[in-house]
Order: structure tokens, then sequence, then C-alpha cells
């Protein structure tokens, strides 16, 4: 789950990393009230989307007087921001974050990742902030600095103060970077989260260190312990049929093909969305049902995929286990009770009770195709896509 900027600030704030001062908006008006409540005479106006790269798509607006920043809110509020992170059709934007701009020196980079290969917390530094990372390993991929962190100790004080010294700060300064080093690094860990980015960090002119950018995003298995973490979703930041499934408590990820997937089990999906691949289509989306599929949730995994006016097919592969495949035909046979299926349904069940959801199909009425195998059942969903219409309506009731 990702955050928003003023929320992972919020959060980073109680651990004690210094952040500058700001204020959330959601119209013009409350921006420029928000404005005279942080004082000065430079604030920056940003919009909150769940995507970096805002500056460089006009998202980050500087202003130095009231009427500017409501002019600024006024153009950010409501536009759907398009980045290098977004895609073409961008994200909303809902609020916008009000804060002082303050003059600084130097822009650092500072990271923390969960680095899965080498089960690791991996923390990552830079001396050019205010760049992509991504960039940096390209162009200069000497000016990273890397951190292994030993999960038995945690991130030791001399190896923050080494990353400090090797980010060129001075004597002055390093005691500073050290300590907001150490406390991100503890908002990292006690939150639950699997990525934490301040771009840029930076040095003001009085000798501060202040995070003046930051992306957090959170393990989604650990927010039932993170209640203060959950609250902060935001479901507008998110395609509305991957906010659905979440409600229902399915994995759902859309796609840009035109096959959907009804899967149970992460693994099974990915070899199916590659069986699709491999005969020659594409698939529409990742669906995983789950192990305990009950048809009432088979049901609404597939009215979820047809709800994408892009899927020409839908390929239902279950292999069960735990799961049963007389409760997923039941399930499909419910859904195209409540449904108008528009679109050819192509069905593969294998495992427990595979005889009895075989027949539950056969005598359901329904105009299905059945496959013995993945591959079978790939072929021939890639066939019925070929033969389908080229459009069809645009949503699903």
């Amino acid at each position: 789950m990702d955050v928003h900027e003023y929320q992972a600030k919020e959060l980073l704030a109680q651990f004690g990393v210094p952040v500058p001062k700001g204020a959330v908006a959601f119209s013009p008006d409350q921006a420029v009230y928000a404005a005279t409540e942080l004082g000065g005479w430079n604030w920056a106006v940003k919009a909150q989307i769940h995507a970096g790269a805002r500056g460089k798509a006009g998202g980050i607006k500087l202003c130095k007087t009231y009427n500017e920043v409501r002019q600024a809110a006024q153009q950010l509020l409501g536009k759907r921001l398009v980045t290098i992170q977004t895609g073409p059709d961008g994200q909303p934007v809902q609020r916008v974050y009000i804060e002082v701009a303050e003059p600084f020196d130097r822009e650092l980079y500072l990271g923390y990742v969960l680095d899965r290969k080498a089960e690791r917390i991996r923390v990552i530094a830079s001396r050019r902030g205010g760049m992509e990372i991504e960039e940096i390993a390209k162009t200069e991929p000497e000016a990273i600095l890397q951190v292994i962190v030993e999960p038995a100790v945690g991130l030791q004080a001399f190896q923050a103060r080494e990353l400090a010294f090797q980010l060129g700060l001075n004597i002055r300064l390093v005691q500073r970077a050290v300590t907001t080093i150490m406390n991100a690094y503890r908002a990292f860990r006690d939150l639950d989260a699997i990525m934490l980015e301040i771009n840029p960090l930076v040095v003001t002119k009085d000798d501060r260190v202040l995070a003046l950018d930051a992306k957090m995003s959170f393990d989604d298995n650990a927010l039932f312990r993170r209640l203060s973490v959950a609250d902060m979703y935001d479901p507008s930041q998110q395609d509305p049929r991957e906010a659905q499934a979440a409600e229902h408590h399915l994995n759902y990820i859309s796609l840009d093909g035109e096959i959907g997937c009804i899967v149970n089990g992460a693994g099974l999906a990915m070899a199916t969305m590659d069986m699709i691949k491999h005969a020659g289509g594409s698939p529409a989306n990742f669906l995983d049902i789950g192990g305990g599929a009950s048809p009432e949730r088979t049901a609404t995994a597939l009215k979820l995929v047809l709800s994408d006016p892009k899927v020409k097919a839908v390929l239902v592969n279950i292999f069960a286990g735990i799961n049963r495949c007389d409760w997923v035909a039941k399930g499909v046979v419910q859904a195209c009770q409540t449904v108008d299926v528009k679109v050819p349904l192509v069905v593969r069940l294998a495992g427990t009770n595979v005889e009895e959801g075989r027949k539950i199909l056969a005598e359901s009425g329904l105009q299905l195709i059945t496959a013995e195998t993945l591959a079978e059942a790939a072929e021939k969903a890639v066939a019925a896509c070929e033969a389908a219409p080229l459009e069809r309506p645009a949503a699903v009731a």
C-alpha cells in the first residue's frame, strides 16, 4: 500500500525525522488558509498522487503570494496528473500539500528498500539528490552508496556515520545526518514498510537536514497491526477494479491484454498468463481468488473481470487443493445467471471434486468452452478471443 507525501512525512516526523512545515488542502481556499497559518513568504504547492516525477510534470508549483497559492491549487485540484510513473491516464489530484519553501544548499538521496533476494533491508544513498535512483544507477553507478542491514542487530550508528561522511557532509552536519538516517530506519522497520525514499534530503543554508520529499510503501500483509497506516489508504489512486477487488479480498492487477484470467494461487496465475502469451494471446489481468474461494467470491471475481471493456474472452483456470472445483463451478454458474456474459468463457478444472464441478457446468445449460489441460485452455481462449467481435459494450452491469 502506498501513501501520499504528506502522510509519509507525518509518519516520519513521529520518529524524529525533520520535515518542513506543511498542511494538506482540498480546495483553493483551504490552500490559502494553510499558507497564512504556516507563515513565511515562499510556499510550494504540491499535487498529492501516488507517483514520483511530479515536478517535471508540473505537479509542484513555487509561490510567493497568497494569490499565487490560490491559482496553483486551482490549476492542480481536479486535474489528472500524468508523469513518467503514472502511465498515459495519469492519476487524479484530489488534494494538495502546502509547504514552506526553505532555501537549501545541497540535495542528497536517501532510500530504504526490502531486498527480497538478500533477505535484508538495503540502505541506499547518493550525493546526487533530486534525480530518480534509476537515472543515477544508469549514468553514475559509482555515485550510489549502499549498506546491507544485518537483521539481528539492525542498522548501526557507525554505518550511518560512514554514509554521512561518504555523502560529503562536514563535521557539523554529520551527527544530524546520522540521527536522520537512524530515525528513518526505525520508521521503516517499525511500520512494516517495504520502501522508503527521501528524495531529496536537503541541507539548508542554516545547516539543517530536512526530508524535502518522501515516498513510502507498506506490506499489505502487515496492515492488520498498523491500523494508523491502513487508515491512510486512498482508493482514488488505484484502478477502480483493483479497489473493488481489495474490498472482497481478491488479488487483482489490471493489465493491457484482452483475455481475462480467474485463477486460484499466485503461482498458477503467473503460469496461466505465461501460457496465454505462449499461445499468442495477452492477459487482461492478474486475478488470484485464493485457496478457499466460495461460489459468491468466484461470482464476484467473474463480474470484476467482465467489467473491463478490453476483455474479449475469459479463462477460468482452477487447480483445486484446499479449494473445491464444485464451489468454483457453482460460482461460475451463479455469475452467469446474474451477469449478461457477452464474451466466450473458457473453464479448466482439476483437482478436488473435479467430476462434480464438471457435472455442474455440463448441466447448467451455459455455453461454456471446457478444457482438460492448461495448454489446451490457453489455446482455446486465444482462439475464442480472435473470433470475438472487435468491440463489446463498455461496461457490464
